[in-house]
């Protein structure tokens, strides 16, 4: 299901934006965070198919067309860093306020469908007086990659963007995220861009080379994916040139957010309804491992009797932190760690020679064979003596290698 999953998006962010490389990495770094042959050939295969479709009916072209800008001065990168720092800033912002608008319309007493038209009249609202903030805003974000936006313009779009957005969907529209952050980093980048260009003219690129950085920049910040955010400005633009400061900026924007905030804005929304993506990763790591490669063949094996003065002796001379305590018989009775004996230590002169190792031993240790089919394991609940179909864990009490048929 969670490859499906990845293959839609990779299939989405390809077609729409023109960008299959980018899809395909979107998807491993978001969603699956896991670049293994086994789930990476899907994706890629989903991101190309998607890909030539869009080709066939929307023709083959970047989806933002803009001069070829480079690096003026090594001494610029002072200011690309800068930069990654306000897009990793505005990218926090955008989530909290996401988050924050969703949580109060969620709060409010009324119909849905009354929330979505009061988030889509406001929304009007704010697009009757500034309409570059609809739709996915190709056009304006175009003209501020050319430099033809004024700097005061660009500033005030990137909280009307971002207030509109989240109010559209805070209120229960539906949509992405992506674009708007693409939007609002362009409009970031823009404004610091013009700023640096008018106090260091000689020095600098003009505002549009910046705009380009900052729409990695603010992607990255709020995806928390880097590489994915530096590849899709590079396939949005066909521009290499520019690649030095989109590195450096797109990763201080990344760190950035996910020191202060640790989800993504796409990984908060699952973890707000109980889903995380990652849980469970090092469980499949595990499953690579038998019992048989882990097992320590020669335990510590002390019987039931021995006073607490020869273990301590035993304890101080092994390497071990763990022994096995076992009847007359030889059979598993349970095991004592160091945590007890510590406990122990406290009355060591007046019961050396009255405790035993039975006075410490804990029963409740787990117990699984090195061999054992599935249909072999049983699991039994401590002190109850009710078992459970659960395999791969016995619990003290009934061994499931003594079951003759196993």
């Amino acid at each position: 299901m969670k490859i499906f999953v990845a293959c839609g998006a990779a299939a989405g962010i390809a077609a729409a934006f023109n960008a299959p490389v980018a899809g395909a990495l979107f998807s491993v770094e978001i969603i699956l965070g896991d670049f293994g042959v086994a789930q990476f050939s899907p994706i890629v295969i989903a991101s190309v198919m998607a890909t030539v479709v869009s080709r066939h009916f929307l023709g083959d072209f970047p989806a933002f067309t803009v001069p070829k800008y480079e690096l003026i001065s090594p001494l610029e990168l002072i200011p690309y860093a800068v930069l990654g720092l306000l897009a990793g800033l505005v990218a926090l912002m955008f989530i909290k306020t996401l988050y924050r608008l969703e949580d109060f319309f969620e709060e409010l007493k009324i119909n849905a469908i009354i929330k979505t038209m009061i988030g889509g009249l406001l929304v009007g609202l704010i697009g009757v007086f500034v309409p570059h903030i609809y739709g996915v805003g190709y056009k304006t974000m175009n003209l501020a990659l050319l430099g033809q936006l004024p700097w005061l313009m660009m500033l005030a779009l990137i909280f009307l963007k971002l207030l509109a957005t989240s109010l559209s969907l805070g209120s229960g529209g539906s949509g992405g995220i992506f674009a708007p952050s693409l939007f609002m980093g362009t409009m970031t980048g823009g404004f610091f861009g013009a700023l640096v260009h008018q106090l260091f003219p000689a020095y600098s690129a003009s505002s549009g080379a910046y705009s380009l950085v900052g729409m990695g920049a603010v992607v990255a910040g709020a995806t928390h994916a880097p590489i994915t955010a530096i590849l899709i400005i590079f396939e949005l633009t066909n521009d290499y040139k520019i690649i030095l400061p989109l590195m450096i900026s797109t990763i201080i924007a990344t760190l950035l957010t996910t020191h202060l905030k640790k989800e993504s804005i796409y990984t908060l929304k699952l973890i707000r309804r109980g889903i995380d993506l990652f849980r469970g990763r090092e469980i499949n790591l595990l499953r690579s491992l038998k019992v048989s490669e882990v097992v320590r063949e020669n335990p510590v094996i002390i019987p039931l009797d021995l006073n607490f003065k020869s273990l301590l002796e035993l304890v101080v001379n092994s390497p071990h932190s763990q022994f096995f305590v076992v009847d007359r018989n030889s059979r598993l009775v349970g095991s004592i760690s160091i945590q007890e004996v510590r406990q122990a230590l406290l009355d060591q002169e007046a019961l050396t020679d009255l405790l035993i190792a039975l006075d410490l031993v804990k029963p409740d240790i787990p117990r699984v064979g090195l061999n054992l089919p599935q249909r072999c394991y049983r699991h039994l609940q401590p002190g109850t003596g009710e078992t459970e179909s659960e395999p791969g864990n016995i619990q003290f009490g009934e061994i499931a290698g003594q079951n003759p048929n196993c």
